[in-house]
């Protein structure tokens, strides 16, 4: 049996540090085989929490929810530490962690209001990458950062954003690569390569430019109609 008072309070008796996680510490009280808390040393601190210490009962779901907020806010850090996140990623990340959907939203609302967290920003700048590093087109890119959590509006905005000219450039390019391996009859290579194009994702309009393109440079006849079928 543990030791309380009468007046609702109990007195720590042990304090072990925790092997498998850093800055974390366990705490007993008398008569019990398993720890009453187990907070980082930040929360042991701050609520002075050290052997021999007195804990009012009524006190343990706060400090354990602050204890939360603090595990929450770290792992996220060190998950951004990484690469940029969005929202919806530190979110998914967090629930993974079995953290209480309360705590994933307050964290996330911090590092929204801290700019680690920047949803909008983040878009603009994963579509220029995936369009210059990648060659990929826009309806592809839009399809990634909706995957990612990005809403449609911050989507659809990052990807008007890119150059129309570069991502013309970026899909003849491709293209050029693209078409010296593709077989067939030179009709179905071109409808081959198109089809290759609009799986990365560029539009119509850029598919029947970067084709065009690709073969007036080899001097070959032209009958790119059938994309208007």
């Amino acid at each position: 049996m543990h030791i309380e008072s009468e007046d609702g309070m109990f007195q720590i008796v042990t304090v072990t540090q925790l092997r498998k996680q850093k800055g974390r510490y366990a705490l007993y009280r008398d008569g019990e085989e398993e720890p009453v808390l187990s907070v980082h040393e930040d929360i042991m601190i701050k609520y002075r929490l050290l052997k021999g210490a007195w804990v009012k009962e009524s006190d343990l779901p706060f400090i354990r929810a602050e204890d939360d907020r603090h595990r929450a806010y770290s792992l996220a850090v060190a998950y951004l530490g990484a690469k940029p996140r969005t929202r919806k990623e530190i979110e998914r990340y967090l629930a993974r962690k079995e953290l209480e959907p309360e705590i994933i939203a307050l964290t996330a609302d911090r590092l929204e209001a801290e700019r680690f967290v920047d949803d909008a920003d983040y878009a603009v700048q994963f579509a220029r990458q995936r369009a210059r590093s990648q060659g990929k087109g826009r309806l592809r890119i839009k399809q990634e950062l909706l995957q990612r959590g990005i809403s449609r509006t911050q989507a659809a905005d990052a990807v008007e954003a890119l150059d129309p000219g570069a991502e013309l450039e970026a899909a003849v390019k491709a293209a050029s690569k693209k078409w010296p391996y593709v077989k067939g009859e030179f009709r179905e290579r071109k409808m081959k390569l198109s089809q290759f194009l609009m799986r990365r994702g560029y539009t119509g309009e850029t598919v029947r430019q970067a084709v065009q393109e690709v073969v007036r440079e080899l001097d070959e006849p032209d009958d790119t109609d059938w994309l208007d079928n």
